[in-house]
């Protein structure tokens, strides 16, 4: 039996990708170490009591762990009531976000319109804005909107109050979500909605019986985002709420901070806790935001 060898070149290629390999594999590992070192520093800091960490440092190893911290944050900080201050805010937000941008993206891909280029436009330039910029004007704007309906507002107007960060997502976070989902749109061909227009029926009834259901993929994936990206939000509801107990998770955890001395183990076990909700989440919407994200930018 004849073993065919390979041939000189061969083996200096072998011999010169190897290095390579095993270079760009050190790598990656420094990445993903640099990457988790901040989550696992988080744990630790979480796990160890203030004692401990007052006695010996932050930077030293700790003689004792437990889950005393998350106890204390659990009950002393009410996180319970700041996560239904945020499920009161995203999930609103993330229901008219989608509706809204689902409206717009339907219009643009499924209809031929003058101006139906100059609306995805101007839709997705909204996201080009930094949202610093307009943190004076739309200060003295909520302080100025009145609210007559009592249950939207207690004091008349949109500052402090969960229908003003609601609305500032929605209006952040639309122009992205048409974008998004008008690409996942156009896979979807014409002639089905023609065909529903020739049986009868209306636009809304065709947006809401026909493409919403083929649009589930994408919804999800975006809901998965909108969920994120206004669950983690710790600007808008600093800066247009004055209420403490109105503030959403992430942005409650600035109340944890005393005026002359913070305690960083009971802070750390609190982050960790409000990142849970979004990796559950994801973890339960993973299967349709994969599919969502990669069905769009195969079809043709």
């Amino acid at each position: 039996m004849i073993i065919a060898r390979p041939a000189p070149r061969t083996r200096i290629r072998l011999a010169r990708l190897k290095p390579a390999r095993l270079a760009l594999h050190a790598f990656l590992i420094l990445m993903v170490a640099g990457w988790l070192f901040p989550l696992l520093w988080a744990i630790y800091t979480a796990l160890r009591p203030l004692a401990d960490t007052t006695l010996h440092g932050y930077y030293s190893w700790a003689t004792s762990l437990g889950l005393s911290n998350f106890t204390n944050v659990w009950t002393e900080a009410q996180l319970p009531y700041f996560y239904w201050n945020t499920l009161v805010i995203v999930v609103p937000g993330v229901i008219l976000t989608l509706l809204i941008a689902s409206m717009v993206a339907f219009a643009l891909t499924q209809f031929s319109w003058k101006f139906n280029l100059i609306v995805l436009m101007l839709f997705t330039a909204g996201n080009l804005l930094p949202p610093q910029v307009i943190i004076i004007p739309l200060y003295r704007l909520y302080l100025s909107i009145p609210i007559p309906i009592e249950f939207l507002s207690d004091n008349g107007l949109l500052y402090d109050q969960y229908i003003g960060i609601i609305l500032i997502h929605v209006v952040f976070q639309t122009g992205f979500a048409t974008f998004v989902l008008s690409n996942y749109m156009r896979t979807i061909t014409r002639e089905i909605t023609e065909s529903a227009l020739v049986d009868g029926a209306n636009v809304l009834r065709i947006w809401w019986s026909v493409i919403l259901p083929l649009c589930r993929p994408a919804l999800a994936a975006m809901a998965t985002l909108l969920f994120t990206f206004m669950y983690n939000d710790f600007f808008w509801a600093l800066i247009l709420m004055k209420s403490g107990d109105k503030r959403p998770i992430v942005s409650a955890l600035n109340n944890l901070q005393g005026a002359f001395f913070t305690n960083y183990n009971v802070v750390a076990a609190g982050a960790l806790l409000a990142a849970v909700p979004p990796i559950l989440v994801y973890i339960a919407l993973q299967k349709h935001f994969v599919r969502g994200l990669t069905l769009g930018a195969t079809k043709g």
